[in-house]
């Protein structure tokens, strides 16, 4: 059964900043021979893995909606420099932009059920939008 997980985006305020970041470190990554991956580093390790692993992926909340998502690739439990046990979560690094859908702050992440996952957006579909204007229209419930 297929499980995405969902995560506060802290300092990113579009959808476009997190494209820059993704690009940056996976150019990063190239340079340093290694294979371009998007890696988010948490504590705690998801107990569920293989549902994630099974076609989830991690929906990305950016100023208070859900906005984009990245397939899982694999989840690696790891134990750093100072002893503490630590999660990489690994993503395709391509952005697949969603429908936004409104959220709370939260801390860490969370599972998300594949029923209420928001669609992807489809191209032609008002991507175009400027950020404020479509955050100002998510707030009033209309995009």
């Amino acid at each position: 059964m297929t499980l995405h997980l969902i995560k506060l985006c802290v300092g990113v305020d579009t959808v476009d900043d997190l494209a820059v970041w993704v690009d940056h470190h996976a150019a990063e990554a190239r340079r340093a021979g290694k294979p371009p991956r998007h890696v988010h580093v948490t504590r705690m390790v998801p107990k569920r893995a293989a549902d994630l692993l099974d076609g989830g992926s991690l929906y990305w909340v950016i100023k208070g909606n859900i906005q984009v998502r990245e397939r899982l690739i694999d989840i690696e439990p790891f134990t750093d420099k100072d002893g503490i046990h630590r999660c990489r979560i690994v993503m395709e690094p391509k952005l697949i932009v969603t429908d936004w859908q409104p959220r709370r702050p939260f801390q860490g992440w969370r599972y998300l059920k594949a029923a209420d996952a928001p669609a992807d957006r489809k191209r032609g579909s008002g991507n175009s939008l400027p950020a404020a204007l479509a955050a100002e229209l998510a707030e009033l419930g209309l995009r």
